[in-house]
């Protein structure tokens, strides 16, 4: 099953380059250049994983992050930045980050991140599935 994935940046080239590089290994990827699109993207369009980077101009990283799991609790998010400090990554984490990872990235590590955040998700939603049948068996009187 193809990961879909929505990667945020502020850096045209760096967005570009690293979603063809996504896309060559099977990925749907969307772009954004900012948390603002990035929030209307997540509105509009199904996501498994948004890749978001922590510094941008306007709404950076973790204030996105913060918008995108209340909007999408299921969506896993991998925050990356080239400025990683361990308080950020501890931050990033208690908002709900499934990862943290530092520029420049590895492109084969980050699929591998991106394939394992996807199947926390899935996990995720047949356990809420599950809830939501033994609810509904519950309130039935069979």
């Amino acid at each position: 099953m193809t990961e879909r994935v929505l990667l945020v940046d502020d850096e045209d080239e760096f967005v570009e380059a690293l979603a063809e590089r996504m896309r060559n290994r099977g990925m749907r990827v969307s772009t954004a250049n900012c948390g603002q699109d990035a929030l209307d993207l997540v509105d509009a369009e199904p996501f498994d994983v948004v890749v978001l980077d922590l510094q941008m101009p306007g709404m950076n990283g973790m204030v996105a992050l913060e918008k995108i799991k209340k909007r999408q609790p299921d969506i896993q998010i991998i925050l990356l930045t080239g400025h990683a400090t361990v308080a950020s990554g501890v931050e990033a984490i208690k908002l709900g980050a499934t990862d943290f990872v530092e520029k420049p990235v590895d492109i084969e590590s980050l699929a591998e991140i991106i394939r394992e955040a996807k199947a926390t998700k899935v996990v995720l939603l047949e356990e809420r599935t599950e809830e939501r049948i033994m609810e509904i068996i519950n309130q039935k009187s069979w």
